[in-house]
């Protein structure tokens, strides 16, 4: 007890009323038989009873004053409590009141005795406390403070109540319940250490366990309950009934699309819905939403007949079509074939978009299985309805190349209408090996319809037929026997192509290539080389014209053919000159680049 709380009031000892004379003899002639001073102060010390430092012990208020108390205990000096450790009992103290106290030490440095009235209070009210948990009482306290686990609770001494221990479930926000009023049990205490534990959730199960067996005996399946959203998952909600939990599935939320639960809930949400099923044994409860309402695909069938144009909302999109909601809890699915008269669209989603509205034909529906086609397409003519008089046979149309593929050119002349050009239409003489070496994706073409499939939807379209076939009437211009000059083109083992006109080409034969034997074609010719050949054979069903240098010189003159054979052969003595110059200058060309290679290393010497 700090010494600014004393005030002046103090016990006085027996020596002292000796001392200072105020000891009356009540007989002056009994003063031979009165006790010394000595033996008066032994007297008035046994007088005084014995304590021991930490005794809880009684005393009366002697004297009060706006800070302080002043009480004798029977000591050999009065206490001085600070009245604060009094509380609210502080304000209806008076002169003459017993209260209990501590005693914290017989003397202090003046001699007079500490006492604590708080340090009773805690003692009294931890006796209080372990009566209670022995006896599995309930306690309240106000929650004063946040702290790391849990919450500190002032039960009139501190105590800790757990984070998992102030719910059912935990609380993620602790800070809206500081400064609540909350019922707890203790479940710990330790006297040594100070400590004391709190139950809020004991009390919670406890409540629970007997709202759950009311409800589980009022409860049947088919009845509308009330019940509060308690949790919320991916595949459903747990609705807290009254001390039991069911389930409410996401399948019966509604009739209609539910993506997620969240969707229709948040926690703590009061809902009315229909207990579907009952399991009392294991106590599960199985709710429904949807069942509280009518189901619409009752009346789907007469609200949508087939061939009957209906207004609707994407509200999916997968790779094989569109599910478009026509009304709460009824879809139908347009497939993607029925979305547009272009085959060439791969996914639905470049035609459609979630929330996107659409208008539909009914194509079918099947009650039973709640399904409904429908069509998009059927809103627009069919581009192929009447195509054999829009593109008649030999009528030249223009498309673009959609596609190009090995064995030809995809055109696309209108939506959803495509014609191929086969790669044997492209070129009445050129041997094309891909469509690609005469036409690119995106390119605009002319070209000629050569036949229609309406059935299949197939156009036959032709490019080299927009030109005039060059082996129609070759054998008129080229009959056998006829000389033609012509050039050489190409150079093979068993022979030389040679060009009489441009698209017609002819075989000279290694065997008629001269009069002489002729072992190797590039010592007889050379390409561009142009010759003068007959005509010995034409074949217009295969395109193969066959010439000869042979038979034509056979026709000269001893002189002639001798003539015409050193020409020819100076003609390809001179390619086989070009030949040995490109060689050389090659050679030439490596030698100098050793050279400067040479001279540069010798620099960076």
């Amino acid at each position: 007890m700090a010494n600014s709380n004393k005030v002046s009031f103090s016990r006085v000892k027996a020596e002292d009323y000796v001392d200072m004379g105020l000891l009356e003899q009540e007989d002056k002639k009994q003063e031979t038989n009165a006790p010394s001073s000595g033996e008066f102060a032994s007297m008035v010390d046994e007088s005084v009873k014995f304590f021991k430092e930490g005794e809880i012990i009684k005393g009366t208020i002697i004297n009060k004053t706006d800070d302080a108390v002043l009480v004798d205990v029977g000591y050999k000096s009065e206490g001085l409590i600070p009245l604060s450790e009094f509380g609210r009992e502080a304000a209806d103290l008076a002169p003459g009141d017993t209260v209990e106290v501590m005693l914290d030490k017989t003397e202090d440095n003046e001699g007079v005795s500490v006492l604590s009235k708080e340090k009773v209070n805690r003692i009294r009210i931890w006796e209080k406390m372990a009566e209670k948990f022995e006896n599995d009482e309930i306690i309240e306290g106000v929650v004063f403070s946040k702290i790391k686990g849990g919450l500190t609770v002032d039960i009139g001494l501190k105590a800790f109540l757990p984070g998992s221990q102030i719910d059912l479930r935990p609380i993620k926000n602790l800070d809206r319940i500081i400064g609540d009023t909350v019922k707890c049990k203790i479940i710990k205490m330790n006297k040594k250490r100070g400590n004391i534990v709190l139950s809020r959730r004991v009390i919670l199960e406890e409540e629970r366990k007997v709202t759950k067996e009311n409800t589980l005996s009022e409860i049947q399946e088919g009845a509308i309950v009330d019940g509060i959203v308690k949790n919320i998952t991916e595949y459903g909600a747990f609705i807290d009934l009254g001390g039991v939990d069911g389930l409410l599935h996401i399948t019966d939320m509604s009739w209609g699309r539910v993506n997620h639960p969240s969707e229709m809930f948040a926690i703590g949400d009061q809902v009315a819905v229909k207990v579907i099923k009952l399991d009392l044994q294991n106590e599960r409860v199985s709710l429904g939403l949807k069942q509280t309402k009518p189901d619409p695909w009752v009346a789907a069938e007469e609200k949508y007949k087939a061939d009957s144009h209906v207004t609707g909302k994407v509200v999916s999109i997968a790779d094989y079509g569109a599910f478009i909601e026509l009304e709460r809890g009824v879809e139908g699915l347009v497939h993607i074939s029925e979305m547009t008269w272009n085959k060439h669209i791969r996914h639905p989603g470049k035609l459609v978009n979630i929330g996107d509205n659409v208008e539909t034909v009914v194509l079918s529906i099947d009650n039973e299985k709640k399904r409904i086609s429908l069509g998009m397409k059927q809103n627009s003519p069919n581009p192929w309805d009447g195509i054999d008089e829009k593109y008649s046979a030999n009528k030249t149309v223009e498309g673009s190349v959609r596609n190009v593929a090995e064995f030809g050119a995809f055109i696309e002349l209108e939506e959803g209408v495509d014609g191929l050009i086969h790669i044997s239409d492209m070129s009445w003489t050129q041997k094309i090996k891909h469509p690609s070496e005469i036409m690119k994706k995106h390119d605009i073409v002319k070209c000629i319809v050569l036949n229609i499939d309406k059935e299949n939807e197939r156009i036959a379209l032709g490019l080299k037929q927009l030109e005039k076939d060059p082996w129609e009437e070759v054998d008129v211009r080229y009959p056998v026997g006829a000389e033609v000059k012509c050039t050489v083109v190409k150079i093979t083992n068993f022979g030389a192509f040679a060009e009489i006109e441009s698209g017609i080409e002819g075989l000279i034969h290694v065997s008629q290539l001269s009069t002489n034997k002729v072992d190797n074609p590039r010592n007889a010719v050379r390409i561009n080389q142009e010759v003068t050949t007959k005509v010995i054979k034409v074949d217009l069903v295969n395109r193969k014209i066959g010439l000869s240098v042979k038979a034509f010189l056979e026709g000269l003159s001893a002189e002639e053919i001798e003539k015409e054979l050193r020409l020819m052969e100076k003609d390809a003595a001179l390619d086989s000159e070009e030949s040995n110059v490109i060689s050389n200058d090659s050679e030439n060309s490596l030698d100098q680049n050793d050279e400067n290679v040479e001279q540069a290393e010798q620099a960076d010497k």
